[in-house]
């Protein structure tokens, strides 16, 4: 029977997380990605064709890159081609708050217009980003993290959860033709995130607050690139006056439960033991 998924950034925050919860229900799957045992390279369409062989959905995450439409459209003829049934696009809710672009919608619209079944997730921010994405990671690890705002709420949401939600829509039919809004269960600033992390883990982790300016001067002396910093100020920005301040009920729509709580996330989490104090 041709059921097997094919999980692009199977690598990834939540490409893995897909992966593992497909494996577990039994399903066929390929993980791919340029470091996955499926090779796949977006800015190599020779590696597009074998990665799709043989596959019935295709789980896509959104790389919102100045080419990623078109790359995705030609990547969705070729997998038409080849019979894939189904794609299931990681997005982001916050294409919601900056409607007035058209261009942040270009990826929904290649995968919508593919001619096969499509299902498009729009998660909040992952409460994984505390501990896997080095540009919050790496100061909750260092003790000190440096941030442009301290308020203004977010439901942060468990990549389990996502996981979960992608790959119902991966492998039922109910799924086709919807957009889920998914967050967590309850709103909370950065601030309260950090002060729970420091709870857990017994270590201090002190708040600093920065200017936009001084954040981008933080991330270039950090070794990214300026833009970055300006493209996070934006979505700070969006939660600062509160454009995110709400829940979302994708998840109860789709597994029946209610989402994880932020709790349940730092609970779970591996954090780096406290470097005792030498002084």
């Amino acid at each position: 029977m041709r059921d097997t998924v094919l999980v692009l950034g199977g690598t990834g925050k939540t490409g893995r997380r897909v992966a593992r919860q497909l494996a577990e229900r039994r399903r066929p799957v390929k993980a791919a990605s340029r470091s996955g045992e499926q090779f796949f390279d977006w800015q190599d369409s020779e590696t597009w064709a074998d990665a799709v062989e043989g596959v019935e959905s295709v789980y896509v995450v959104d790389e919102q890159g100045p080419h990623a439409a078109e790359l995705l459209a030609d990547f969705a003829k070729l997998a038409t081609r080849k019979e894939v049934r189904r794609f299931v696009l990681l997005s982001a809710r916050a294409v919601e708050q900056w409607s007035h672009d058209e261009s942040m919608f270009a990826t929904e619209r290649a995968v919508q217009e593919s001619g096969v079944g499509w299902t498009i997730l729009r998660p909040s921010w992952f409460a994984q980003n505390f501990s896997e994405e080095p540009l919050l990671s790496d100061g909750i690890n260092a003790g000190e993290l440096v941030l442009p705002l301290w308020t203004g709420s977010e439901p942060f949401i468990n990549a389990e959860d996502i996981a979960a939600v992608a790959v119902a829509a991966l492998t039922e039919d109910s799924h086709e033709g919807e957009i889920y809004r998914l967050s967590g269960p309850r709103l909370m600033t950065f601030g309260d995130c950090v002060k729970e992390i420091s709870e857990a883990t017994g270590r201090e982790i002190r708040q600093v607050k920065a200017s936009h300016e001084e954040y981008v001067e933080h991330l270039v002396q950090l070794g990214y690139p300026r833009e970055i910093g300006d493209y996070v100020n934006g979505l700070f920005d969006t939660i600062r006056i509160g454009q995110t301040a709400y829940l979302s009920d994708g998840v109860q729509r789709v597994l029946g439960r209610e989402p994880r709580d932020f709790s349940q996330y730092v609970a779970e989490t591996l954090w780096p033991t406290p470097v005792p104090d030498q002084g």
